[in-house]
């Protein structure tokens, strides 16, 4: 069997509307998540979402990963925060805004010594991991699934999972091997 290509190489290279839905379901909760945090909310928060996507698909094309740790969720951060930084700029005469201290974070933000940064970086990687094993669970029957979990998510020992469920405990590893291969394609490129 072919290991199919990543998600970033599939929408780098041949986009299909399959892999556009994955990246969108993938990324829109994160994104609403920094759209808040700079306060940009409502209607504001769901036009600079598009925004963000559209600029992500009229530029993946061009987009190389470098193999760089967290090349593409540098390029994210960057495109979010040019977005977040023309609403803002657009808004800096308004009365009553922040718009000035928001754009001081963003400056934080994009510098990869500060503690915002590193922030999102934890972030994304772990809300991503995260978020790829909600969407794949409904790709596994529920016992493959429930060893897994037993064993991944609550460090339970393979033989106590097997004894559990009246399996052999190479099923239990098979389950968590299965998993953890589908996981790694979805997120292979996307997190360090």
């Amino acid at each position: 069997m072919d290991t199919p290509r990543s998600l970033l190489e599939r929408l780098r290279r041949q986009p299909d509307d399959e892999s556009w839905k994955r990246l969108v379901d993938l990324y829109t909760p994160l994104l609403q998540r920094w759209l808040r945090q700079f306060r940009v909310e409502g209607a504001d928060a769901a036009d600079l979402l598009q925004e963000v996507f559209a600029t992500l698909v009229r530029r993946m094309p061009s987009f190389e990963h470098n193999n760089q740790c967290g090349a593409f969720r540098c390029w994210l951060r960057n495109i979010l925060v040019n977005h977040i930084r023309c609403f803002w700029n657009a808004r800096r005469t308004t009365p009553f805004t922040d718009a000035d201290d928001i754009l001081r974070e963003l400056d934080r933000l994009v510098d990869p010594a500060s503690d915002l940064n590193q922030l999102w970086d934890q972030q994304h990687d772990t809300f991503l991991a995260r978020r790829v094993l909600e969407l794949i669970e409904k790709d596994f029957t529920s016992s493959t699934w429930h060893a897994f979990r037993r064993v991944v998510l609550e460090g339970a020992k393979p033989a106590a999972v097997a004894a559990e469920m009246g399996l052999t405990v190479n099923a239990v590893m098979l389950a968590k091997s299965r998993v953890l291969r589908r996981a790694r394609q979805e997120i292979d490129g996307l997190t360090d």
